[in-house]
């Protein structure tokens, strides 16, 4: 449920309502507004006697939340979230572009990319040093030297860093290199992980799996914003279907769907939705247009010599057309890039 406060409420009415919640067994998170302050009640397996509640001095209204998930939901925070990524704002007016190499492969190879994805509007810089792959054969990776790379990168370039997390022993590792973690689509249900990146505190970018529905993708990011964290991005990376020209099915409705009951923002990502370099500059400008708050683009310099994803690369150079393209798209929807 939701508790809205008076407008008049005083901080030691609100620290009393939040009292009165703790106690009850319940954990009580304070949404604050321009108006008013909320404050979201969770961990309730059954029904709570309003009543209880609304009678607290201060208290203006106590309403029910009717999705499973609460946290994540406009009917607890109706404003939009604007996470901060390293300084970086993701959502709000500004369209932000994530983008570099599936995987981390060498330093000099990873800030030459980093700079041409930069002079070009790339404002995170992505790439793999721990990588789950399909097959134990191909390339997982460097590990704790690839985070290094990174953060050598961004020291040189200024871009914070964005790369995957794969288990819960390896979250403070990553944690201490990376300015946000990535929960891969493999991993949005692997619940243990996503309790612990929640505890990091970090900014979390979390994908939506391969299959998952939209309830169960927002229940994902519920795990996080759970743990304390509301640092959450989601991302739109495609879904499994029966289509077999492209690598998966990328889902462009889920961006108005998500904007409809969440207040996080959500980036797509055209590499992995389609897993066709053609293809990610004409659903990039798809996206834009559909409302998403922002882009993650596998950009590589020497694509066929990549030891990840290279036919899903972008050169700099086209990645220097699909900056020029979406911008006037992010212009006409009332966005800036």
């Amino acid at each position: 449920m939701l508790i809205v406060m008076d407008r008049s409420a005083t901080e030691a009415d609100v620290a009393r309502v939040v009292e009165s919640i703790t106690r009850m067994g319940l954990s009580a998170h304070t949404i604050p507004g321009e108006q008013r302050v909320a404050i979201g009640v969770t961990g309730n397996r059954g029904a709570v006697d309003p009543a209880a509640l609304e009678n607290l001095h201060g208290v203006f209204e106590v309403i029910p939340v009717s999705h499973p998930y609460k946290l994540v939901s406009r009917e607890f925070h109706p404003d939009d979230t604007v996470v901060s990524i390293g300084g970086v704002p993701v959502g709000g007016r500004t369209i932000t572009v994530i983008a570099g190499p599936c995987a981390v492969e060498s330093r000099e190879r990873m800030v030459e990319i980093a700079r041409a994805i930069k002079e070009r509007g790339a404002k995170l810089l992505r790439g793999g040093a721990f990588k789950p792959r399909t097959s134990p054969y191909s390339f997982q990776g460097l590990g704790e030297e690839g985070l290094k790379i990174l953060a050598y990168a961004r020291e040189a370039t200024g871009l914070p860093v964005v790369t995957e997390v794969l288990d819960t022993a390896t979250v403070d590792l990553v944690a201490e290199w990376a300015d946000c973690l990535q929960i891969g689509a493999r991993n949005m249900q692997n619940f243990e992980l996503l309790k612990a990146v929640g505890r990091t505190g970090k900014p979390v970018l979390l994908k939506r799996g391969m299959s998952a529905t939209l309830e169960e993708f927002l229940l994902a990011a519920e795990y996080v914003l759970s743990e304390g964290n509301p640092n959450v991005v989601l991302c739109e990376r495609g879904i499994r279907t029966f289509s077999d020209f492209t690598r998966n099915t990328l889902d462009l409705s889920v961006i108005p769907a998500v904007k409809r009951v969440s207040h996080l923002p959500i980036l797509v990502d055209p590499s992995h939705g389609t897993g066709k370099r053609n293809k990610v500059i004409p659903m990039s400008r798809a996206a834009i247009a559909a409302g998403a708050d922002g882009l993650s683009v596998e950009v590589h310099d020497r694509p066929e010599e990549a030891l990840s994803d290279g036919p899903q690369a972008l050169t700099p150079e086209l990645f220097g057309e699909l900056m020029a393209q979406v911008g006037p798209i992010a212009a006409a929807v009332g966005r800036s890039s």
